[in-house]
């Protein structure tokens, strides 16, 4: 089961989310043209977050290898304030904005618990060390931290508490799962995930200010590179995901444009969507490839 819905980027298993993670899917369903790599993580949440190991859901491809590495600190890894909380159901509408999350998780015939809890949070408890005593959400490894959620990507009723609770109010709510309680730690400006057309790309190269400003990635073979290439770019080969995933946050700035190119767009998608749930918050893939771009915007470019 998962809290989260499936439609969104690198995550799975069921539960809170609608289907990103292993667990309790609160989540929607993944898409059947998906395949995941294996993370730990609570099935209420989403990745897009701030587990042990990351799971990278990517579209089925039979030449890309499995890959299960640490979580990176960044996108979910966000310690949660303790502070008395305070109960309340907000009248926030969520908008265009994605939310940190921790929650708790009961059996439905544990009522008597859940308000004992929401007794001890009240005088002082934080919420995350009750996770971990207490809560049948695999999520309480982590304190009970979901991670960065949007619109869409959890069980319409946790997703409704949720997003109209004001952030650190500790709000109760039931799901087919049990009784939640849940906080919303932080909140941010939903991040931008989008293709960009080769001419539109193009025209921004031509401009040095934008090479040396935006954040350029080449996830393509080294023997692909050296057939075709565009100035700027770091090579990042995806079959070398082990070696330079761990350490995406501490190479780039998350708050910067990141274009990401590969040979026809596939692949780039892939890391464009694994990037977002890192926590990057402007990343554009590169629509068709540098084989698109070599016949749609710059003819000097070989295609191979």
């Amino acid at each position: 089961m998962l809290l989260r819905a499936t439609h969104s980027p690198p995550i799975a298993t069921p539960a809170l989310r609608l289907s990103l993670i292993p667990a309790f899917n609160i989540l929607s369903p993944s898409p059947s043209s998906t395949s995941v790599l294996p993370r730990r993580h609570s099935t209420f949440a989403p990745s897009k977050a701030p587990f042990p190991t990351k799971t990278l859901v990517v579209p089925n491809s039979t030449h890309l290898p499995s890959f299960s590495v640490k979580r990176v600190p960044g996108m979910i890894s966000h310690p949660c304030p303790k502070a008395t909380a305070s109960f309340s159901v907000g009248s926030s509408s969520g908008g265009d904005r994605e939310i940190l999350v921790q929650h708790l998780l009961v059996k439905e015939d544990d009522l008597k618990l859940l308000v004992e809890l929401q007794k001890r949070i009240s005088e002082g408890e934080d919420l995350s060390d009750l996770a971990v005593e207490y809560s049948i959400c695999p999520s309480k490894e982590e304190g009970g931290m979901l991670g960065w959620v949007r619109k869409g990507q959890m069980v319409p009723e946790f997703e409704e508490a949720a997003f109209s609770a004001p952030v650190n109010k500790v709000v109760r709510c039931k799901t087919k799962f049990g009784w939640h309680l849940l906080q919303v730690v932080s909140e941010r400006e939903e991040a931008i995930l989008q293709d960009i057309q080769p001419d539109e790309f193009h025209q921004k190269m031509q401009d040095p200010c934008f090479i040396d400003e935006a954040q350029l990635i080449d996830v393509r073979e080294p023997e692909e590179v050296a057939q075709a290439s565009l100035p700027g770019f770091q090579v990042l080969p995806l079959r070398q995901f082990g070696s330079w995933g761990p350490e995406i946050t501490d190479k780039f700035d998350c708050q910067k444009d990141t274009y990401v190119l590969c040979h026809h767009g596939m692949r780039s998608l892939q890391v464009a969507k694994w990037l977002q749930t890192q926590g990057f918050q402007k990343v554009f893939n590169v629509a068709g490839g540098i084989h698109a771009y070599a016949l749609k915007a710059d003819p000097s470019v070989p295609t191979y």
